[in-house]
């Protein structure tokens, strides 16, 4: 693209929010700002719309591969495209369509059509008039071109407000709520599959997060921790400022091993798993907590388990895989980027220590009885103490 161009922001559930648009837009902006740290973009807000100029001096093609890898990782956004910017004149809009149409035929194909929508209403032509005149237009020019109203190769898309924007097929974003208008909250990350596409589900409604990691040396190796904080790198991509706590866990481990009965050990850890990230939680201002789980996936998460291990925190707790299954689960790491990284053959302390027996439908209250009665709060207030937090990315 050689004449002003920039990119057109496109949002879709903010446009519901009434009275709260505002602050959510407000939220968008600072979030898009704030992924933009290295690259000093610009930002303008119009009616519905955001625009992102490249920095000063660059041309859009200079930072577009920065600019699109982020936006397209940005909750809120539904979709964006790189336009022509030009002034309400007719044939400033027929240069500007007529090379994009260049680059989209080289690229997509001759089949084509022209959608208008004319947000001012004083421009002289209505959008069917300025359909026509750039259809007619750009068939003259480039005589491949056809057009097809129902199945054409791409859109050219034109948008009549103070300036008039030309634009072609956007690029998807997560869309969803910005990040942080529905507060703040804890993930409990182990190396798995599951628990980042909780986290990503979660930072989908408008949720920051934050994120925890047990750790238990010499039993889990350092490629363990590695990896979690790999997967905490990749989150980091879609929910800016993430950080992870990683929390010695091997005292808690070892103690509920050598005392607990084998088949209520997993249980017992994901119980004081649980109580740790609460007190995290509680000490650092979240307003809850995260996990992976999915009802019935495994031993420790049929519902008399949950609603154990669920009992040690006060917070609110929000388990957003829990009606899908496995393949649904993996289809959406795939698309976020986890899976491949969560595959990684190194595993985590509740694989490790993991009874062949495990308790499936446990008795709440004598679990609770066999909780109380491990003594673990020294070495749980002791945990928090020592875990060590770093900022992912």
């Amino acid at each position: 693209m050689s004449m002003n161009s920039l990119y057109l922001i496109k949002y879709g559930e903010l446009s519901l929010k009434g009275k709260n648009r505002g602050e959510f837009e407000a939220r968008l902006r600072e979030d898009i700002r704030s992924k933009f740290t290295a690259v000093p973009i610009r930002l303008r807000k119009e009616w519905g719309r955001l625009y992102l100029y490249p920095p000063e001096g660059q041309k859009v093609e200079e930072s577009a591969p920065t600019i699109e890898n982020t936006l397209a990782r940005t909750f809120g956004i539904v979709g964006f495209a790189k336009s022509f910017v030009v002034p309400q004149d007719m044939e400033e809009i027929k240069k500007a369509s007529a090379l994009l149409a260049e680059e989209l035929m080289a690229g997509r194909g001759n089949r084509f059509k022209v959608e208008t929508r004319r947000s001012d209403k004083s421009f002289p032509h209505s959008s069917y008039e300025i359909c026509c005149i750039l259809g007619d237009h750009l068939r003259g020019r480039y005589p491949d071109l056809q057009v097809d109203m129902n199945r054409p190769d791409w859109i050219l898309q034109v948008e009549v407000r103070s300036r008039v924007y030309v634009y072609g097929p956007q690029i998807k974003a997560p869309g969803g709520l910005p990040l942080g208008v529905s507060g703040r909250g804890l993930l409990l990350l182990s190396g798995g599959i599951d628990s980042p596409v909780a986290g990503y589900l979660m930072a989908k409604r408008g949720l920051a997060l934050d994120a925890v990691y047990y750790h238990t040396p010499p039993y889990t190796s350092e490629q363990a921790k590695d990896k979690v904080r790999q997967l905490a790198g990749i989150l980091s991509g879609y929910i800016t400022g993430l950080r992870l706590w990683v929390v010695p866990f091997t005292a808690i481990q070892l103690k509920i091993n050598g005392l607990a009965r084998k088949e209520a050990t997993t249980l017992l850890v994901r119980a004081a798993m649980m109580a740790i990230a609460d007190r995290l939680a509680r000490l650092h201002d979240h307003d809850c907590l995260v996990t992976g789980e999915s009802l019935g996936q495994v031993a420790s998460q049929t519902v008399q388990s949950l609603h154990f291990t669920g009992s040690y925190s006060g917070l609110p707790l929000f388990r957003p895989l829990i009606g899908m299954d496995k393949e649904e689960i993996i289809r959406a790491a795939q698309d976020i980027g986890t899976y491949q990284t969560s595959i990684l053959p190194y595993e985590d302390c509740c694989t490790l220590f993991a009874p062949q027996h495990p308790e499936v439908r446990p008795k709440v209250d004598r679990m609770v009885s066999a909780f109380r009665s491990l003594d673990l709060e020294e070495l749980l207030s002791t945990a928090v103490e020592e875990s060590e937090v770093s900022v992912a990315g």
